[in-house]
């Protein structure tokens, strides 16, 4: 009987010392290396080597005394093979020969981990590719964002620059604009005054040399007249005067009626026209009216700047019409110029006592009959009591009345 002990034959030997077997034993060997994998199959022991046989599988299986029931003599019989094969494989450390080469399962393990890393690295990789693809539109976006920025800004300071090029024109442009007015009315006050101072020194003389008349007549004149010359460039109508007087004031109605407007001519730099009624009193009505028109037109055309109508009361009725183009208060020809008309009453004398007003109604009623009589036929050319209406409107604007003076000289007040 061999024990646990027995020396074990080496793996290297040529043959194994052979021994008597019973067929039980036989039978029992048998089934042990039908129960053991073959050489190259999966059932090897992880860790050992293929295709190698153990040592201790040379040797038979421990044997131990039997006795069978009823019998006195002992048998032998093999331990269980399978407690000795776990016998085997715990109690023996296989021992790897020269040349050894790593088993199977540890390159797969090594593969499987590294598989695992790579398989970590790939996603990993896969994350950051993923963001950043993600992060990509973003990216454009910011830079789109940047770039319209730097670009806004850019248009900014261009579209600043050109408002503040925009302002410093429309400054100039306003400067300009409001200094122009401001130079034109400089220039224009300047001129105004000098008028006014030489108008204003004709008329102190004219008071020396005619002092009884009504002191009205020069307060009403200079504001009338120098209203006119002051408003040289916004002149909306022209200046009315009508002065009249009774019979003894015939000769200081003509010479104070031309050197009123001589005044007036002189402080422009200009000359008056003089049209005399009674060298056109027994004209045609047609005719004079004509001629009237021709000397105001031509003479303020030229530049004058006023004119005098002498008894205007002589002048054939029809043409006085002729003054609704030259004395209206709205559509007249021309508007900077003054017109002085003399109307000498029937009357010796107009009282000093008479207002203003009074004076207006006693030319109006004079005009009113000489000009629409009953012995005047009616006609286009006539004046009837609507016409007259219309031209009174026109003329009436003041009403003075001239008082007689002495000393004046016999000749040179035509």
């Amino acid at each position: 009987m061999v024990g646990d002990g027995d020396e074990r034959a080496p793996p290297d030997a040529p043959e194994l010392k052979r021994r008597r077997k019973s067929p039980r034993l036989a039978e029992a060997a048998e089934r042990e290396r039908e129960a053991e994998p073959e050489p190259g199959s999966g059932g090897a022991p992880e860790g050992g080597e293929l295709g190698v046989v153990s040592p201790d599988r040379l040797t038979r299986p421990p044997i131990r005394a039997c006795r069978a029931a009823g019998s006195s003599s002992n048998f032998l019989l093999p331990e269980n093979p399978a407690k000795e094969k776990a016998k085997d494989y715990d109690g023996i450390e296989p021992k790897k020969p020269v040349g050894h080469q790593p088993s199977v399962h540890a390159p797969l393990k090594e593969s499987k981990a590294d598989f695992f890393e790579k398989s970590q690295e790939h996603h990993s990789t896969t994350l950051q590719s993923r963001s950043k693809f993600r992060d990509q539109p973003s990216i454009v976006k910011q830079s789109q964002r940047l770039a319209k920025k730097g670009g806004g800004s850019k248009s900014g300071f261009q579209k600043g620059w050109t408002l503040l090029v925009l302002a410093i024109v429309v400054a100039l442009f306003y400067v300009g604009w409001i200094g122009m007015p401001s130079l034109l009315d400089t220039t224009s006050s300047s001129r105004n005054t000098q008028i006014l101072q030489a108008f204003r020194a004709r008329m102190d003389k004219l008071k020396e040399t005619y002092q009884s008349q009504d002191p009205n007549l020069w307060r009403r004149t200079h504001v009338f007249l120098e209203k006119h010359l002051t408003a040289s460039h916004l002149h909306t109508e022209p200046a009315i005067l009508l002065f009249t007087a009774g019979q003894e004031a015939e000769k200081a109605l003509r010479c104070l009626s031309n050197e009123i407007a001589d005044a007036f001519a002189f402080s422009q730099n200009a000359t008056a026209i003089k049209i005399n009624g009674a060298d056109k009193a027994e004209m045609d009505s047609d005719n004079v009216k004509m001629e009237v028109d021709n000397e105001l037109s031509s003479g303020f055309s030229k530049g004058k700047k006023v004119a005098v109508v002498h008894r205007f009361e002589l002048l054939p009725a029809g043409s006085t019409l002729i003054f609704y183009k030259y004395c209206d208060h709205e559509n007249a020809a021309f508007k900077d110029v003054a017109l002085l008309l003399t109307v000498l009453l029937d009357e010796q004398s107009l009282g000093k006592s008479l207002t203003m007003k009074e004076v207006e109604e006693k030319v109006r009623d004079f005009l009113g009959t000489k000009f629409t009589s009953s012995d005047v036929p009616s006609s286009y050319n006539s004046m009837d009591t609507d016409k007259l209406s219309g031209l009174w409107s026109r003329i009436s604007h003041l009403v003075l009345p001239v008082m007689p003076e002495k000393g004046l000289p016999v000749e040179g007040c035509t």
